[in-house]
């Protein structure tokens, strides 16, 4: 893991968490500074058990053990071919602190300020936005951007093989309410008492129907529950540079059933509902939203009944690793390793990769439709997976 050395500098004195995919007897050789833990396959099996299937293998979502293993209020996650990159004065820039900036602001769902995040050094609230909206609300995602290489699909990456992003902007907009956007993992922090219950990456790798949709099913979901729950997502500064472009004809073999599936599968989360019930709590909202995915989308594949479970077998396990009731015994620590009480915690992931309050709802409740909304405090109907356009309750932008 020689890249951490480049990002020494913004990185030494906060906890790491490694998650190690594939074969677990792999030495990987963790730079002598870093106050780290690894896990691998067998860390992850040993931890949870017979619930040890919602955590992907062979695939950069395996990075899920470590936001369940943190005990940190941020988590920022990065892939192991991005470094810093330089702002437009030739700066380096500290996407740590960068991150945590946007964090520790309040975002602008409820309405859009023209010159960008009026928090930010430089740019403030223009004429005309409302005083009674200017407090905003508590931000949950920090998404940030790249330079160098783009984040494409596969058909974009053959048709654009030269295409390259050298244009810094150093700006930051809140995604506005009921408009969804496309998270890419490779760079984003997020606010883990708020939304972490809901910030889960998809159950992709060894086993599932298609593959890269980790991250994307990660943003299409947690903005859904930010939005229900009144909580902001930030996307923009700061920017890393993305060094290393992956094989296009091998995206093509994982995306291809993605790239048809996601038209039905943001209609889905453009339109669902989520009860009133649900509205105090993230985890509610996501084992809420993981059983209208089981029934709204499952006509397009079972894998679908599959990924609510993991939906709401995660939130399960996110509530017992914040109240002690999960032992995570780490296969290497540093020998220095004390739980830095920096607030940022990174779970570095992709091919080496890598409190909640109590809900009141029970394991049968969580593996079993609930019957009433006396009963559960949760409601499983009323969303539509159905057709329509992009424009329907979400909007666009």
């Amino acid at each position: 893991l020689d890249f951490l050395n480049i990002w020494r500098p913004f990185m030494e004195g906060f906890h790491l968490i490694l998650v190690q995919d594939g074969d677990p007897d792999k030495f990987l050789k963790i730079p002598d500074w870093a106050d780290y833990e690894l896990y691998n396959r067998r860390d992850i099996e040993a931890a949870l058990g017979d619930r040890a299937w919602v955590i992907s293998q062979r695939d950069a979502s395996i990075r899920n053990f470590g936001f369940l293993v943190s005990r940190k209020k941020f988590v920022y996650t990065v892939d192991d071919d991005c470094r810093p990159t330089m702002d437009s004065n030739g700066k380096l820039v500290n996407a740590v602190a960068e991150h945590a900036r946007n964090l520790l602001s309040p975002a602008t769902p409820y309405f859009f300020n023209t010159i960008y995040d009026p928090y930010r050094e430089g740019s403030d609230f223009v004429r005309g936005y409302p005083y009674s909206l200017r407090a905003g609300v508590s931000t949950a995602v920090s998404h940030g951007l790249w330079m160098n290489n783009y984040d494409y699909d596969a058909p974009t990456q053959l048709l654009k093989v030269d295409e390259k992003n050298e244009r810094y902007v150093d700006g930051t907009v809140t995604v506005p309410k009921n408009v969804l956007y496309p998270l890419c993992s490779m760079n984003v922090a997020f606010d883990r008492e708020l939304i972490g219950p809901a910030f889960m990456q998809g159950l992709m790798g060894v086993g599932q129907p298609w593959a890269r949709y980790d991250d994307m099913w990660a943003g299409w979901a947690s903005k859904t529950v930010a939005d229900h729950i009144g909580v902001g997502c930030k996307s923009g500064h700061p920017y890393i540079k993305h060094n290393k472009a992956s094989n296009p004809f091998t995206n093509l073999m994982k995306e291809y059933k993605g790239l048809e599936w996601q038209e039905e599968v943001t209609r889905f989360f453009d339109t669902v509902e989520l009860s009133e019930a649900s509205r105090k709590d993230a985890g509610d909202a996501y084992i809420e939203l993981g059983w209208r995915v089981a029934r709204d989308l499952k006509h397009l594949n079972v894998y679908f009944e599959r990924q609510g479970l993991a939906m709401r077998t995660w939130v399960e396990l996110f509530r017992e690793a914040n109240a002690g009731k999960i032992n995570f015994v780490p296969s290497r620590t540093s020998s220095s390793s004390h739980r830095s009480s920096q607030q940022l915690m990174m779970a570095v992931g992709t091919t080496t990769s890598s409190s909640s309050s109590s809900s009141g709802l029970d394991q049968q409740q969580l593996l079993h439709p609930p019957v009433s909304r006396a009963q559960t405090g949760v409601v499983g109907g009323g969303g539509s997976g159905g057709g329509g356009s992009m424009g329907g309750k979400r909007g666009g932008i």
